[in-house]
């Protein structure tokens, strides 16, 4: 098939385009490059376009699906209003584009809409916006709901993505990069007091595998993660093991205003193993030490 990725130089959008090249699709990336990078791209023998997409996009290759992973996702990112521009009139441009191709979207969502709501989240229940970026995203999720019957379009909510070539995501990058970073530099692991703040981290592998089971799934929108939720202070045991290191974290007062920041993400699965049929095969710890050894091998 033939396959667009937008973002597709970015941390997920990069993972995905590799791994559908290697499934055999034909895959053409299109990114801006401001936080993506080639050199995600490593291998690549897809078309790779510089466009951004948030502006009048056109394409004239026929496309069967698109896989729209390109928006601002850093939820510090200090313009609200250009984030929700960018993000909103990106997706439209690509519905419009999927429109005139009769191609399947799938796109990114994201857990952070849940704010601080109640645990397992779930997808029905009641949104708590905390950030610009969980508001676009939500914004994209009603757009969805209104055109679910009309075409294949499928929303994934990411909860806490993990993995390889994510290190060009700078602060926005997982807690699990920059925690080991730090104490493979013989630092402490710096966590916000006291530790118990709780993330559902996914595995980027796992992640992928679910973006590629959306092409079959029926339209909708779907919680992307492992359903476990596991403390910042285990995260730091999780990564001392697998880095044979015994750092003791270094707590310090949360930066944040407590509205604006998540506390505890947990995903309810049900609907992706239900409709995707797909679950999460990497645990956190599998995960970890999968990445620590690519990190190994690739970071020098």
């Amino acid at each position: 098939m033939k396959c667009l990725v937008t973002g597709g130089a970015g941390f997920i959008g990069s993972n995905l385009a590799l791994e559908l090249e290697k499934q055999g699709h034909e895959v053409i990336v299109v990114d801006n490059l401001s936080t993506g990078t080639k050199d995600n791209l490593k291998g690549f023998k897809g078309k790779i376009l510089e466009s951004d997409i948030s502006k009048p996009f056109k394409m004239d290759k026929k496309l069967d699906i698109i896989f729209h992973e390109a928006a601002i996702t850093d939820p510090r990112f200090k313009d609200d209003n250009e984030m929700i521009r960018a993000n909103l009139e990106g997706f439209k441009n690509i519905i419009n584009l999927a429109k005139s191709n009769k191609a399947k979207l799938i796109y990114a969502s994201t857990a952070n809409l849940y704010g601080n709501g109640p645990i397992p989240m779930k997808e029905g229940q009641e949104k708590e916006i905390i950030s610009a970026y969980g508001k676009s995203k939500l914004e994209m999720d009603k757009i969805t709901e209104t055109l679910k019957d009309k075409m294949h379009i499928v929303g994934l909510r990411y909860f806490n993505v993990f993995g390889p070539k994510e290190i060009n995501k700078g602060k926005a990058a997982s807690m699990v990069y920059h925690l080991s970073k730090q104490i493979k530099t013989g630092k402490n692991p710096r966590i916000f007091k006291h530790g118990e703040q709780k993330r559902d981290h996914i595995y980027v592998k796992d992640t992928v595998k679910a973006t590629i089971k959306a092409i079959n799934a029926k339209s909708g929108v779907y919680n992307i993660g492992t359903g476990i939720a596991t403390s910042f202070n285990d995260l730091i045991k999780i990564l001392n093991e697998a880095l044979g290191t015994n750092s003791k974290p270094e707590y310090f007062d949360m930066p944040y205003d407590p509205k604006t920041y998540q506390t505890n993400t947990q995903a309810d699965t049900t609907l992706a193993e239900k409709e995707l049929k797909w679950k999460a095969e990497y645990s956190v710890k599998d995960g970890i030490k999968d990445y620590m050894k690519w990190l190994e091998e690739n970071e020098r």
